[in-house]
């Protein structure tokens, strides 16, 4: 296997080329999706793909979700949540050519924008 314990880590905690590939695939969709189809499912919120993970066996992929206005932020998340079998099949629609197997979709807030924010807002007084 591996000599030396890093080589270890920096094996363990890449992801594959394929699954690169896949997350890029479902990021650029479900972008579309959300900016063309938002006013109808969130009413006037703004959602913005940040990041998506997907697992080693491509069955699971975590989107990591950055909301407007920040004030509805829980509101749009949890309509989001609502609406992911209705995303998930939309994005089934779109992607039927490029992958055999759908997904399952986990939504998590991408709070780095107000992380940034607030330690912006510490170091200028």
């Amino acid at each position: 296997m591996y000599g030396r314990p890093q080589e270890m880590f920096i094996f363990a905690i890449m992801e594959s080329q394929r699954q690169s590939k896949v997350a890029r695939l479902l990021q650029k969709e479900l972008a579309d999706i959300f900016r063309k189809e938002g006013s109808n499912l969130f009413g006037g919120g703004m959602i913005t793909v940040t990041v998506v993970r997907v697992t080693p066996d491509l069955s699971l992929a975590k989107v990591y979700l950055s909301l407007f206005p920040p004030e509805r932020s829980q509101e749009l998340f949890e309509e989001a949540n609502m609406q992911v079998k209705t995303i998930r099949h939309e994005l089934g629609r779109r992607v039927k050519n490029q992958l055999r197997l759908v997904p399952e979709l986990q939504f998590y807030i991408d709070d780095s924008i107000d992380y940034a924010r607030r330690i912006d807002e510490l170091l200028n007084p």
